[in-house]
């Protein structure tokens, strides 16, 4: 359910990013995601570690019969996130000058302005967001989160097509994002009390909620800060190595604003599986279900990888042709091409990521993060001056390698007997470059004999069913049913169980 409505949520999304590169342009979509880069940035202070936080506090209590600590623990979500928020907006709209070292391009501040309000709002949405985390309720969660999108995207085109040039449709796109960000806010919080929730003193919670989300809070800030840095510092550094400043910034836009929202695709559905794990795994942990934990890490891990080894050959072998088809632009097709690999480390790293965080090992994933984005930051600063704007690609296969590889080195060691993953995750690999050629080639016969449009929708299905036949062939995954209840009939696939239910099973896994 919740990668149904993630799908929708990000093609929704991506249709509205395919429209503002044809309307504004590299240059303004450049704009554009600068200032919401450091929008994005402010976001992560205020509230990155809240619902993750409240989430598995909900799910501890319920564990502890304390769940009447949990409107204490919503009422002091909201006043912490209230503490940091408030002040950051009133900085920003009152002594902008004080910030005026963050962007190269001085109106990149003007729609930061415009967007900025939104920030109370997404903050206090981010707490409630956290309950329907810690009560599974899903469905709300994913409800809301997808209309937010429906929102922008509307009033986005509304606003956007009025624009009589491109600065004012920057502008008009930021008002489309502070009106979905009060949209989400005020039906979240319709939500939460007509469902039963209530405040409460927030007195004992505020020092244990504080420290709790403190980890994860300075890993998502950090995350979001190389963010930001990775948007000021890139076009700085092209620029001083002779690119000018409007082509900078259209170099980073086709790259961070066409090419990365694709390459982030599998995280559609690598999130939705996080999101429902943070408290499966949580409710493992605390009741001492080891084997179930180990279990359940191992098939979301193998889930992630074969996700993102069946998408990594389609951009391989056509990706230059999605970039002329979604954007009128080979050059962003080019950077998707060579993007393509980045795709496996940042889906092992996203799921590893939130498994660990669900652990209590919160400090070890910042840890993790960091090195990480010290190998980005440097390949950013170093490498324009021999790759140019593909130091960016360099700097995000080192970054999420490195965090793959210490989360998954750190998850081994929660186990006595190692989790069986690692082989699964080196063949799903080795099956990546004949799936590749074998999409080259026929992109190569087709290219000069049906159009575009037809060229994709054969590669795409072609290269994925021998794909798929590979892994079916050397047996990764398992169409056959091997057991065959009247009621209840179980699907191995990917090593998973994948349930057809005719009727209500209580068989959660």
């Amino acid at each position: 359910m919740v990668t149904a409505f993630s799908v929708v949520e990000r093609f929704l999304g991506f249709i509205y990013r395919i429209y503002l590169s044809r309307t504004l342009g590299a240059e303004g979509l450049g704009l554009y995601q600068i200032a919401l880069s450091v929008l994005g940035l402010f976001m992560t202070i205020t509230s990155s570690g809240i619902p993750i936080t409240i989430s598995r506090i909900m799910t501890k209590n319920k564990n502890q019969n304390a769940a009447y600590k949990n409107a204490s623990t919503v009422t002091a979500g909201i006043l912490l996130t209230l503490a940091a928020s408030i002040p950051i907006t009133l900085i920003v709209l009152f002594k902008s000058n004080y910030l005026s070292f963050l962007f190269s391009d001085e109106r990149c501040m003007t729609i930061l302005m415009i967007m900025i309000p939104g920030l109370i709002f997404t903050s206090v949405y981010a707490v409630i967001r956290g309950t329907f985390w810690g009560n599974t309720n899903f469905l709300t969660y994913s409800i809301i989160e997808c209309a937010e999108e429906a929102v922008m995207m509307l009033a986005g085109i509304i606003l956007v097509n009025n624009a009589t040039d491109m600065m004012s449709g920057v502008k008009r796109a930021g008002y489309a994002v502070l009106i979905s960000y009060l949209f989400s806010f005020t039906v979240a919080i319709i939500f939460y009390f007509a469902k039963g929730g209530k405040l409460g003193s927030p007195k004992s919670m505020l020092k244990p909620l504080f420290v709790s989300s403190a980890p994860i809070t300075a890993m998502r800030t950090a995350t979001s800060l190389v963010n930001t840095l990775v948007s000021l510092l890139l076009p700085a550094r092209l620029i001083y190595y002779g690119m000018s400043s409007s082509l900078a910034v259209s170099e980073f836009g086709k790259v961070f604003g066409m090419a990365m929202p694709l390459i982030f695709m599998p995280s559609t559905l690598i999130g939705s599986l996080a999101l429902v794990l943070v408290p499966e795994l949580s409710d493992n942990f605390y009741s001492g279900k080891t084997a179930t934990l180990k279990n359940n890490i191992e098939k979301a891990i193998k889930f992630s990888c074969f996700i993102a080894c069946m998408i990594m050959p389609i951009f391989l072998s056509v990706g230059t042709e999605i970039g002329e088809f979604l954007y009128s632009d080979s050059q962003a097709g080019v950077f998707i091409t060579k993007s393509a690999v980045v795709m496996l480390p940042l889906s092992i790293s996203i799921i590893t990521t939130s498994m660990l965080n669900s652990l209590n090992k919160e400090k070890q994933t910042l840890l993790s993060f960091l090195t990480g984005a010290i190998a980005l930051i440097a390949s950013i600063y170093f490498f324009p001056s021999i790759i140019g704007v593909n130091a960016l690609i360099v700097g995000m296969i080192l970054n999420y390698g490195i965090t793959a590889i210490i989360n998954l080195f750190l998850l081994g060691k929660f186990f006595k007997e190692k989790p069986e993953y690692l082989f699964y995750i080196l063949k799903s690999c080795i099956f990546v470059l004949p799936s590749a050629v074998f999409g080259l080639m026929l992109n190569n016969i087709l290219s000069t004999r049906v159009s575009l449009t037809v060229l994709l929708i054969i590669v795409v299905i072609v290269v994925m069913a021998f794909d798929l036949g590979l892994f079916y062939v050397f047996g990764m995954i398992d169409f056959k049913n091997k057991d065959k209840p009247a009621r209840h009939k179980k699907k191995r696939f990917n090593g998973f169980t994948f349930d057809r239910i005719g009727k209500k099973t209580n068989n959660k896994a």
